[in-house]
């Protein structure tokens, strides 16, 4: 996978780590992960696809050119996180997942500027990003949670 060649040079320690871990799972459910094009074309940015449909989003070393924090970040899709409606994942997942909702920053990549009004996990949110939740340098346990949050989406039922 082209994404694990830009690790080593990019993330150390546990963010290293978590990542491997993210990447593995992609790799073992085989998830497809396409290079930005674009406005992304020029940096170390993925979509992460299931059966021809974006589940995520990944960046590493966003903080290039300081739009991004230093690390990496996982976007959830919103097309896809729909379905968190009707699937309640456990409460641990459910507590961090709702701890990451992403906020609109009026990047422009929204339908209407400052966000929309979302439901998750039977929770109201107003001014949500395009991109419902996003996870900034997330640790083992937070990687954990997304893969599960990937499984439900995904309706990979062992996963969860």
């Amino acid at each position: 996978m082209e994404i694990e060649s830009y690790l080593g040079n990019t993330l150390t320690g546990d963010a290293r780590k978590s990542a491997t871990a993210f990447f593995e799972y992609l790799s073992d459910c085989g998830f497809q992960l396409e290079r930005g094009q674009g406005y992304w074309a020029d940096k170390l940015y993925w979509t992460v696809k299931h059966k021809g449909e974006y589940i995520c989003f990944i960046l590493i070393n966003g903080g290039e050119d300081k739009t991004e924090p230093v690390g990496w970040v996982i976007w959830m899709d919103s097309g896809r996180t729909g379905r968190f409606a009707d699937n309640i994942p456990d409460e641990r997942t459910k507590e961090i997942a709702l701890k990451h909702i992403d906020i609109c920053g009026n990047c422009g990549g929204c339908d209407k500027p400052g966000g929309s009004r979302k439901t998750i996990f039977e929770k109201e949110f107003d001014n949500v990003c395009i991109t419902p939740m996003r996870f900034d340098n997330p640790d083992a346990e937070t990687v954990e949670c997304v893969k599960r949050l990937v499984g439900l989406v995904c309706s990979f039922s062992h996963y969860l």
